[in-house]
Parts: C-alpha cells; structure tokens; sequence
C-alpha cells in the first residue's frame, strides 16, 4: 500500500496508542465520580488538556474538548449573537464545510480568495460592517494546503475594532481559524496569530478520531450546543472521552517536537514525486503546506484515476472525503478559478508518517503509467 491520503486521516501513533490503553480497561473511571481512583483520572484528563493547549501557546482551562473539529467549528459560532445582522458573520470561500454551512445558516457572507488560495484581503476589509461580529479563516486550507495569512487578518480586525471604539460601535469582532491541518506541520502559537477561537483536531496529527479542541479566548462567550451534566465549564456536556483526550495530548507532543524534520521531510518526498511525474500541473504552488500536492490531468475523470490506482495499490483523494463521498464538487477549486474540466481532473496527494523515498519514485510511476493509459483510452473514445 502507498498511502497518499494523510489530509483525510493518519494512523495513530506508537506514543498516542501506548498512553492510551490504560484508560480503556485498568483506569476506566468516570472523571465526574467522588472516590479517589477516579479523581485521578480526572487529575490525568486535566493535565492532557493542559499539553493540547500548551501545543498552541494556551492553558488547558482555555480550551473544550469536543467530538472532533466539525462539532468544534459549530461550536465557536454560537459566539454570534442570537438577534445577528446581516453579513453578521464573514467566512472564506474556500473553508470546510462544517463552516460554510453553519455560516450560511446565520446569513453569512463569503470572502474571496485570490488565484493562489490564499486570502484577498482587499475584499475582506470590503465586506466588513459595523454589524459584523465574526470571522472565519482557516489557517491551512483541507483540500490545497494553502497557509493563510492570519496575522494580516488579525491586523485588519484590530483597526476596525480601533475604529469602532471611536465612533461609539460596542459590537463584538471575533476572529476563529479552523487549524485542523496545521498541527503536524506548523509551529502554532494563539498570540502571535491573533486569534480568539481557534479548532485544533486530533485525527489530523496521528492521534485517534472523534476527538477535537477550540480554543476559547477571554473575549469570547459561546453557548453549548450540547447540555446535561455541565462537563468542560458548561460548554460541553458530556462523560469525558478520557483515553481519546489521553491520545490526542501525546500525538500533539510528539508532532510539535518533530514539526522542523517533519518539513525538511516531506519537502524532500514532495520534490522527489513531483520531479518524477509526467503530464500535469500542479496547482497549489505557493503558500502551502510541505506536504500537499494537487495535481490536474485536464480532460481525465480524476474519480476514475483513484479507482484505477486503488486496484494499484495507491491512495489518493480528489478533494475532501466528505465532499468526495458525495459526489459534489469541490468549491475551493471553483474557488481559485479552475474551469469545470480541471476540476474534474484534479487529484490531491497528500504525504505523511507513512511516505519514504522508495514509495514517492513507485507511487510516481503507477501515476504515470495509469495516467498514461487512460489518455489513450480517452483519446481513442473521447465520448467515454
């Protein structure tokens, strides 16, 4: 197996999975129960928190953990007031869809991005109004990688705010980043981003799935999307998941410890495999994560490419695995410009822990054959 797909998920790692099987059998207690071999494991769950949030410059008392980064996402929009405005809320074109649909479920509007993927910050300053209250810019973007630049957004924000207080505007302007692909590849820190809500997830950085964290800064006052026991300050209700909190702590220390090597390394495979393809364009170039890679066949079924390769022994995706599992197209490739047929033929490669050298020239290869053939095969039916 060449596994080309670390975007959509990646394996747990050696140091996540042995910190977390204590907690499945032997250190089984509810953290909410009274006696003591429970408070201890409450003692533990805490200070995982507190290991999350210091992998970002916070404090475990700064974050909720949720189910994972959509629910995290929803979560850090119920900062908008429940009487909001129009164009209350401002979101990249280009996000995720666990933000695009709550967004536009409060009347939000979308903020262009430039033919890079990156932010036009131009339109950004355009479409804020004394009735915004928030905006969201995901920091690296799921489908090309592409790093946003946050800072500038934040810049931005704070002279409007500036501004505001001048003239007497005492509405909220809250910014939240989805950062869900950063984690494993960049080094993040709350302050210098500029950022009041920030969504950390834990199946992106080789820790176990349905675990997920916001950051919360002081300014911010959410509403639970989830009620009953009053777990994660009010925030979250819920049993804690423990051993996946546990996990989630230990894969985020061992990517932050590792985050320059992990870029030298993947810069080095990513060179390796683009170097020894054929035949196509690459379309995320600048400002993108080291480990990303869209690559077009214009006029081939991109779809059709990831079966024919599967049958290879080679994982690839055509976009986002929710987007793709249905059919849809990708809007963030819509987004930067692509024509309908680009889009169509457009693969996303992204590398990780389980990428090496030897597997970046066989992986090329396979591409390059499978690609090859299907060129003839659309060349002699273009109707198929």
């Amino acid at each position: 197996m060449i596994y080309l797909d670390h975007a959509a998920a990646t394996p747990v790692c050696r140091k996540a999975l042995e910190a977390m099987k204590p907690y499945f059998a032997e250190e089984f207690f509810n953290p909410s129960a009274a006696y003591l071999p429970a408070k201890s494991v409450a003692a533990d769950y805490e200070q995982a928190k507190n290991e999350i949030a210091h992998c970002v410059g916070a404090k475990g008392s700064d974050i909720v953990i949720t189910a994972g980064a959509t629910e995290a996402n929803n979560l850090a929009f119920t900062v908008v007031g429940r009487n909001h405005g129009k164009a209350a809320v401002l979101y990249l074109e280009t996000e995720h869809d666990s933000v695009r649909c709550v967004a536009e479920s409060l009347g939000g509007a979308a903020v262009k991005v430039l033919s890079s993927g990156v932010i036009d910050l131009a339109d950004l300053k355009g479409k804020i109004t004394d009735e915004t209250e928030m905006i969201s810019v995901s920091l690296c973007n799921n489908e090309l990688g592409t790093i946003q630049p946050l800072a500038e957004v934040a810049a931005i924000i704070r002279e409007v705010k500036m501004d505001r207080m001048k003239r007497g505007v005492k509405r909220q302007l809250l910014l939240h980043s989805d950062a869900s692909q950063a984690l494993n590849l960049m080094d993040i820190s709350v302050a210098r981003l500029g950022v009041d809500l920030l969504t950390l997830n834990s199946a992106k950085v080789y820790g176990p799935k349905g675990v997920g964290a916001l950051y919360v800064s002081h300014d911010a006052r959410l509403r639970p999307l989830v009620v009953g026991g009053g777990q994660e300050q009010g925030l979250r209700s819920g049993t804690e998941n423990v051993s996946g909190v546990i996990g989630f702590a230990a894969a985020a220390t061992e990517a932050k410890k590792h985050i320059k090597s992990n870029r030298l390394k993947y810069r080095e495979l990513k060179r390796i495999l683009l170097d020894d393809l054929q035949g196509y364009e690459l379309i995320n170039k600048k400002h993108t994560l080291d480990n990303f890679a869209v690559l077009c066949y214009n006029g081939l079924d991109a779809e059709r490419l990831v079966f024919l390769l599967e049958e290879r022994g080679v994982y690839v995706a055509t976009g986002a695995a929710c987007a793709a599992s249905k059919g849809v197209r990708s809007h963030v490739l819509a987004a930067i410009g692509l024509s309908d047929s680009e889009i169509a033929g457009s693969l996303r490669l992204s590398l990780g822990e389980l990428s090496d050298a030897e597997q970046m020239h066989a992986a090329a290869r396979i591409i390059n054959e499978v690609v090859t053939k299907e060129r003839a095969r659309v060349d002699e039916n273009p109707s198929a």
